[in-house]
Formats: structure tokens, sequence, C-alpha cells
């Protein structure tokens, strides 16, 4: 059984028993909602959408504690590298084939956090499994090619506002790309990010025919 963890914020570990752990976006140091400490988190990969430090967080010391390999766009690739650490480079578009499946780089209409880059999401082949984490973004028409390319099972969406999509935009987000289920995050992390998941949750449930889980820091969805 797939079980994806909520760790506060924008983090999330994926994992399955026996197999690869994903880490997105581990920002565990100075999250006020982090569940975990530090040196708790294991993974064999960790997935960054961007270099601010409420995302790219604590991915290279993570890293190096697990010897695990960062996927992220090539300028955070390159900076991981010169730090000594395993790096994938990707970039918007591109699709990699990786021992658990693949990970393909989506658009994200964000600010990149590193000179020269692009923010992004990912949409992971996990053993079978179609899993869209947006990364921080705004609405964009084009997520409904998200969703038409790649059959989503579970698409996790922000929804705080002021930095990302609001609740509303990330409803609409949910029509779009027709995923099964949808899990919100980047919310309430800092007043001035807060929003309730359970407007969320009864507005993607009346307007879309997928269903909304609201996982708090600590706790899995297992699907």
């Amino acid at each position: 059984m797939t079980e994806i963890t909520f760790l506060g914020h924008a983090g999330f570990l994926l994992k399955d028993e026996g197999k690869e752990a994903l880490l997105f976006d581990p920002f565990i140091s100075d999250n006020p909602l982090a569940p975990v400490k530090l040196e708790e988190v294991k993974a064999d990969y960790v997935l960054v959408t961007h270099g601010h430090f409420d995302h790219l967080g604590d991915a290279y010391e993570i890293a190096k504690n697990n010897d695990a390999t960062i996927i992220s766009t090539a300028e955070i690739a390159v900076q991981a590298g010169e730090k000594g650490l395993t790096a994938h480079a990707q970039h918007l578009g591109g699709r990699h084939k990786f021992p658990f499946g693949s990970v393909k780089l989506t658009l994200a209409f964000h600010g990149a956090g590193i000179p020269g880059g692009h923010a992004c999401g990912f949409v992971v082949d996990y053993y079978g499994k179609n899993i869209y984490f947006a990364g921080d973004t705004a609405l964009f028409g084009d997520m409904k090619l998200i969703g038409e390319l790649d059959p989503l099972d579970l698409a996790l969406l922000p929804i705080g506002d002021n930095f990302t999509m609001g609740i509303d935009d990330a409803v609409v987000a949910a029509s779009f790309l027709k995923a099964k289920v949808v899990i919100p995050y980047h919310y309430n992390t800092w007043p001035l990010i807060e929003a309730d998941p359970e407007e969320f949750k009864q507005k993607v449930e009346e307007k879309t025919e997928g269903r909304c889980e609201i996982v708090k820091p600590g706790n899995s969805f297992s699907f």
C-alpha cells in the first residue's frame, strides 16, 4: 500500500514498504508545523520544486544524511552537485525514468528562488500510481493537460493564497486535473497564508468528481 505523509507546509514523504522513499520540498528545521526532527527523516530521493527557503529547506542536509539523490531543475541540481551531493537535473516538460517509475517536471507559475532558474511541479509515476505535486504555483489553464497526459491518482495542491493559489483557484485546478483524490497544503504555517481546508474540501467535492482528504502534519494517507 502506497502511503504519503504530510510533513507540514509543503513537505510530503511518499513511500511503500520495501521500496524507495521520495521526499518533496522538505522544510523541517524552521517549520513551526513540522511533526518530525530533521534526523528522523529518511529518504532515497529528494524532489525540490524551487529554491525558496520554505521548499528547498533542508533538502541538502537530508540528502547528505541519507546518501539520497536530489531531483530538481538544472540550477538547483548544479548547486547540489557543488556541495558534493548526488543530483539529477531535469527541466520543464522533461521526463526521466527511475527505479520506482518516472518523474516529469511540469510548469509552475512562481519565482525560482535561484538565479536563472524556474519553479516547477512534478508528476511522479510511483510503481504505477500517478501523483502530481504542484509546488508553489498560480492557477493556469494547462493544468488540464497535466491530468489528460497522465491520469492522476492523487494531486497535491497549495491553497494558502498570497504566495500561491487560494482556495477558489485551487478548486478550479482540481477540476482541471481530475485527480481521484486531492490533498491541500501550503496553508496555516503563518498568519499570512491562513486558509480553511474544510472549505476547500467542501468545494472540491461539490464542484469536481474527485474527493478531498485533509491530512494533518504527521498523518498519512494510503492509496
